[in-house]
């Protein structure tokens, strides 16, 4: 059986090309819908989702793109509410029951002190059950500072281990491949972008210049295809991958 896999940041469902030319924040929900299911994917982690707040731009963006999208199965998990009240963090969207879902902290810096910015950072760990098969998905979004994502590391080093079921890792690591501190990652788990026919990058969408986007799986899941598609709708692209449980 072969399930297809997306990595995709929708930097909050905003329309990139049109925000590049004509200013503002467009949301656009149809354009990142579209997105999605021109590649087919049967599961999705998302980053920078907003969910329901006392804002009118902060609606319930997981739920949205999964009717639109046609995912039956769909959670959100909070990283952070800017201002103590508009929620943010990464979603899932599964043409497969989602069980055991929940959300770990990722451990924030206790100093910074580097001239970055920081933000609270989560991980969304759930078990998606494929009929007689099962998988764990962890999705996260990784902070800009080195000691975020040393803790970020450790943190899904600490997940990673501790399953006994076939794993998959996807989200925005803000580091390219070559980074030492994704080297426990490694170590663990095939990055699938040596599967791409050709080397292929993800940010910006538009002019891509470097590679930080990633579908990680464990050893035990044979990869049949992984690309980047050339789809443009958030400020990055899209990671696919097929795997064969």
């Amino acid at each position: 059986m072969v399930v297809r896999l997306m990595s995709f940041n929708i930097q909050h469902c905003r329309d990139y090309i049109m925000a590049k030319e004509r200013g503002g924040d467009p949301i656009d929900f149809d354009l990142m819908a579209d997105a999605i299911k021109s590649q087919e994917p049967d599961i999705v982690v998302l980053n920078e989702v907003r969910n329901l707040g006392p804002c009118p731009s902060y609606k319930n963006q997981t739920k949205i793109l999964a009717k639109k999208a046609g995912f039956q199965y769909y959670m959100f998990g909070e990283a952070i509410r800017f201002g103590g009240l508009l929620p943010y963090g990464n979603a899932i969207l599964s043409k497969y029951p989602i069980g055991e879902f929940r959300v770990v902290r990722i451990p924030d810096p206790i100093v910074k002190d580097e001239d970055v910015y920081y933000e609270s950072r989560s991980v969304i760990k759930c078990r998606i059950d494929i009929g007689k098969y099962r998988i764990h998905v962890l999705g996260t979004h990784i902070g800009l500072a080195n000691s975020e994502k040393t803790n970020a590391v450790n943190t899904l080093v600490e997940l990673i281990d501790d399953t006994d079921i076939p794993c998959v890792l996807m989200g925005d690591f803000n580091m390219t491949p070559e980074d030492d501190k994704l080297r426990p990652i490694h170590e663990r788990m095939i990055d699938t972008a040596r599967y791409f026919e050709e080397p292929k990058l993800t940010f910006p969408s538009d002019e891509p210049r470097i590679k930080i986007d990633y579908i990680f799986v464990s050893k035990d899941l044979k990869v049949v295809n992984a690309d980047v598609p050339d789809v443009i709708a958030s400020d990055h692209k899209m990671v696919i991958c097929d795997v064969e449980l």
